[in-house]
Parts: structure tokens; sequence; C-alpha cells
């Protein structure tokens, strides 16, 4: 194992710390426990957003913490839930007087995690709301999980639920624009090497040079089915008919395309593949209204790639295009 690391057991902490360092004018850092938070107060009055889940797939989410987005952020240890506590923690940091909306991807330990947490802030006398996303379609009646994963749709959403909190929407509000995002954002990876977790140092799973991985997880959990390697043309074709089936986009839809590069993928290839994208969903006669390109869920140096189609209204369009200025993603500021 190469990586450019101290001790495997500071990985997280350290890497906070320098990140924090590196942006002292959008996020604070709180050690113990251990959480990343604005550096401007949330306004009072609002509702805070807070979200989180395990290291090892930055941007997400301490990257998406700042103005129009995330008022902080929860990191576990690469690839596992964050505690109860820092999801206390953080949201008592940043509640504003309005309540908290908790963002959670749909995995077992997120999920047993942010419940006990939004328990014991309701316990506080906080309101709480909870939106789970699971927006991965590669998941189909699979032993590996509780139900679909939550991947790249969780950037979409946190945008736009962001800024509708900007805009002055209350906690109810905000949750059920939340759900709606959810009801029509979908997405599927592509694996074509694994990851190596810092702390193992072995790969998280095994692949033939020939041989893709078609529907992992950010994890490297199984995918639906192991391949032969495709042109890009190809892999795109496959990734676009499981997502775009599967709510379905139809023809006249306009979306929101995030094509994620997965940390280990040159972003030649992200750029070659989403000019795929944007022919084969012209030829379907959907239009891409908004796109981002480039690393925002990873999993660690994975080889791959995510597709990941929003169907746009208007108020989600407006809301995508309201400024946000964050460490990973900034616009309109």
């Amino acid at each position: 194992m190469k990586k450019i690391i101290n001790d495997p057991a500071d990985v997280v902490r350290e890497s906070l710390q320098g990140f924090a360092l590196a942006h002292p004018d959008l996020v604070t850092l709180s050690l113990d426990p251990l959480f990343v938070a604005r550096a401007t107060p949330t306004v009072r009055g609002t509702v805070a957003v807070v979200s989180g889940g395990g290291s090892g797939h930055e941007p997400l989410h301490a990257g998406f913490v700042g103005d129009g987005m995330l008022d902080a952020a929860v990191p576990g240890t690469v690839f596992s839930s964050p505690t109860p506590d820092q999801v206390v923690a953080a949201a008592h940091a940043v509640h504003a007087g309005a309540g908290i909306l908790l963002v959670v991807k749909n995995y077992t330990g997120d999920v047993l995690n942010f419940e006990t947490a939004a328990e014991l802030l309701q316990a506080d006398g906080i309101e709480v709301r909870t939106v789970i996303v699971d927006d991965d379609v590669a998941v189909r009646d699979s032993t590996f999980t509780a139900g679909r994963r939550g991947v790249g749709g969780t950037v979409l959403l946190e945008k736009i639920v962001g800024a509708a909190v900007a805009r002055g929407d209350d906690l109810d509000t905000v949750h059920a624009l939340a759900e709606r995002v959810v009801g029509v954002v979908r997405s599927m990876g592509v694996a074509l090497r694994p990851s190596t977790v810092p702390h193992s140092g072995e790969p998280s799973f095994t692949l033939g040079e020939d041989e893709m991985e078609f529907g992992v997880g950010i994890h490297g959990e199984p995918g639906r089915e192991r391949r032969a390697m495709l042109p890009a043309d190809g892999i795109v074709a496959l990734l676009l008919e499981a997502v775009v089936t599967d709510l379905p986009f139809a023809a006249g839809d306009r979306v929101i395309v995030l094509l994620n590069g997965l940390g280990g993928t040159p972003l030649m290839e992200l750029y070659l593949a989403y000019g795929s994208v944007r022919g084969q969903l012209e030829s379907r006669g959907i239009t891409v209204a908004r796109s981002l390109v480039g690393n925002y869920v990873t999993a660690l140096e994975m080889q791959g790639m995510s597709i990941t189609m929003l169907q746009l209204d208007d108020e989600m369009m407006s809301l995508w295009d309201a400024p946000v200025h964050t460490a990973a993603l900034r616009w309109g500021v």
C-alpha cells in the first residue's frame, strides 16, 4: 500500500485538520467530538442542515459545508458511520432556533446512528426532520444492504435544500422538498479498479484486468454483475439504461446530470464519458439543463465513475442556480 499518510489510525483527523487550515473562511473544526461546521454562524431563525457518513468519500460531506448548502458535516472513520454523540454535538453547534434537517445516506449504520441522534436532539427540545437518500438503482433485492444505497444524489439534494434554507423556508417545507428530490433522483456506478482502505492495507475487492464491476457501491459493495470491459460509449449506455428506465425518465424531461469520478479516474476520461452521456440523452429526447463533472462522491482511489440524474422542475432549477460557496461547490458569489 502506497499512500500519503502518517499513522493509518490518524488519517481522518489529520486530513480534516488540513482541510480546516485550507478553508478558514468557510469552516471550523471540532476535534472532540469530530465534526466540521460553518465558519460563519447559521442565520438566527433559519433551519440548519446537517449531514455526514463515513470518510473516504471526499469532498462529501465536509466539502459542502458553507453558504447555501450544509451547516455542519459529521465524518465517521473510513467507510464507517459517525456516532450519535458526534451528530448531536454538530447539531447543537449550528442550531439557530428553527430546527434541524438531517440528510442521511441509506446505509444501516448511518440510519441507526442518525435516528438515535434525532431522538436525543428531540429530547433536548430541538425539532428534527430526517431525509434518507437512496438513489442507487443498482440494488435490487440485495442481501448486502437495507434497500437502495445513497450515493451521488446526496450532493444534488444538499445543494437544493441548502438554497431553500437560504431563502427562509421553514423546517416542514424544507423536509418536504428534500423528500421530493429523493423521489426524482437516480444513480448507478461502475468500478474498474478497487480502492485500498488505509487501516487494512488491502484492496476492498479484486477485479480482473479485463473486468468491471457494474453497479458497484461506494464502499466496494458488489454490483449487479461483473462484466467484460467495454469502450466508454458502451459503459455509458449500460449505466444510462439502468438509470433512465428506473424512474423512468422520458423524452421532454429536463435533468441535472452529475458525472462523478470515484477518486481514481482522470478528468480526461470523465469529460469523455460526459460527452457520451449528453449525446445519448439527446437521442432519447432528454434535455441536460445543468451538469457537474468531477470527483464529488469518491471511494478513496477507486477507479470508475457514476452517473446521477435528477428530474427538474422550475423550483428545483431555481434553487440549483442559487448562490453557493463551499470548498467543493461555488457559483453565484
